[in-house]
């Protein structure tokens, strides 16, 4: 199966890649340099076959058509390296002689420019011949001049050439394999530092990573120390509620066990009132801080869905307070995701609205807001609201300004602490119409 096969790596996949990319590039190369090589050498043929055409005529206007007074022979195939043919109603010269089987062809052919005779089979003579072919009058005397070049022997030139090329192209080939690999290296080098960092880490030689990573590494980089820092952070508020919760049920436990071990006294019902007190003290306690221990904080690649869960909680909560209206107010898009943990959220919209449903007279209005970034969530009710000088005091642990509406004074409080994990501010404010509105501001980014 798919997900079961092992992942290849980057050493590997980036030779997958670049190495046939590199050798398909430089046979590539070496084609065009073939076709190319063959065009040029052609039209450079064909240039000086012209050029010596014209040289010839020159000579033979020169000597008024008397081909007699011409220096040919040698003279001619060592100056111009190719063999040559000039015909006159009165005399034809060819030389070589041993190229009369193919010129003497052309010269009857009665066709001017540029011919390729391919195949031939005569002694002593080239196969492939490219010859140029050209008719003047000299005076009243008609003069045919061909000059030809031995294809043969220059592709075999261009083959040794292009087996040259292709022995470079192949060393070029094995350069840049080596310069590959130890590019490869040099980019990996990073990755290998950066493992050597975790194993120190692991050893607790080290508390964070701190690695001179380049540009493409250190958002990783960056990722784990934030992750270190938030599991040091969990560590510490486990232990912080663990002291918090023993000093709290030390007192309660020391006072029920005075009065259960004195046997002179009877457990009247003011000691029993006692008693239950106290035990309803370690269970508040117990409660609290259970919730607490289940805050997720800021977490790398958390999110939740504020609509949706907004939509839960409203339902939920008008199905607590039947008598109490609930309403969302929100621009956001339903696909609208949000970087808070999902039991967060719920804590923090779930106590405000809880909260604002206990103390509203007919509705509580529920606000999602996103802008630039910064998460804004506001609960606004139309109960009586708080004075000035007492919401300062608002979400203290245990805090309850009116002793008779039900609760424990913790609900507040809890969303002070996930507000804080998450860097955010909460302000507590009147309405226009009276009422309270709670306001929770939290950053687009959070330092974990």
């Amino acid at each position: 199966m798919s997900g079961n096969k092992k992942p290849t790596s980057v050493r590997r996949a980036l030779l997958m890649l670049l190495l046939p990319s590199g050798i398909g590039l430089m046979a590539l190369a070496w084609l065009v340099h073939g076709l190319l090589l063959d065009r040029m050498a052609r039209e450079f043929v064909e240039t000086r076959l012209k050029d010596e055409v014209a040289f010839l005529e020159h000579q033979i206007r020169d000597s008024g058509g008397q081909l007699d007074t011409l220096q040919t022979g040698d003279y001619f195939q060592e100056v111009f390296h190719h063999a040559f043919a000039i015909h006159t109603p009165s005399r034809t010269i060819i030389s070589p002689d041993t190229w009369t089987p193919l010129l003497r062809p052309l010269i009857d052919a009665g066709q001017d420019g540029t011919l390729r005779v391919h195949d031939a089979d005569a002694t002593g003579a080239p196969s492939d011949i490219l010859a140029y072919r050209k008719s003047v009058d000299v005076g009243d005397t008609p003069v045919v001049v061909i000059v030809a070049e031995d294809l043969g022997a220059l592709k075999r030139s261009q083959a040794e050439l292009h087996l040259w090329t292709a022995i470079v192209s192949v060393l070029l080939i094995l350069l840049l394999v080596a310069v590959i690999w130890f590019g490869i290296t040099l980019s990996l080098r990073p990755v290998v530092t950066l493992k050597a960092a975790l194993k120190r880490l692991q050893d607790g030689e080290i508390a964070r990573i701190d690695v001179q990573a380049p540009e493409e590494f250190r958002p990783l980089v960056a990722q784990l120390n934030q992750l270190l820092d938030s599991l040091d952070h969990r560590l510490e508020r486990s232990r912080d509620a663990l002291a918090n919760l023993s000093h709290s049920v030390k007192t309660p436990i020391a006072a029920v066990r005075q009065i259960l071990a004195d046997n002179d006294r009877p457990l009247t019902s003011e000691l029993r009132h006692q008693m239950a007190t106290r035990l309803d003290d370690i269970d508040r306690q117990l409660e609290a801080e259970m919730r607490r221990s289940r805050f997720a904080g800021p977490q790398v690649g958390k999110s939740a869905y504020p609509m949706k869960q907004a939509r839960d909680l409203l339902w939920m909560l008008g199905r607590l307070y039947p008598d109490k209206s609930f309403e969302l107010s929100s621009s956001l898009p339903e696909e609208s995701r949000w970087p808070v943990e999902e039991h967060d959220l719920n804590e923090i919209v779930g106590n405000l609205l809880d909260n604002a449903g206990k103390w509203s007279s007919r509705y509580v209005e529920l606000s999602l807001k996103q802008d630039n970034g910064l998460k804004r969530i506001i609960v606004a009710d139309d109960g009586p609201g708080v004075a000035e000088k007492d919401r300062a005091n608002l979400g203290q642990r245990g805090l309850r300004l009116d002793e008779q509406t039900p609760g424990h004074g913790l609900g507040l409080a809890i969303v002070r602490d996930i507000v804080a994990q998450y860097g955010g501010r909460i302000d507590f404010s009147e309405k226009t119409d009276g009422g309270l509105a709670v306001t929770i501001e939290l950053p687009g980014r959070h330092r974990l």
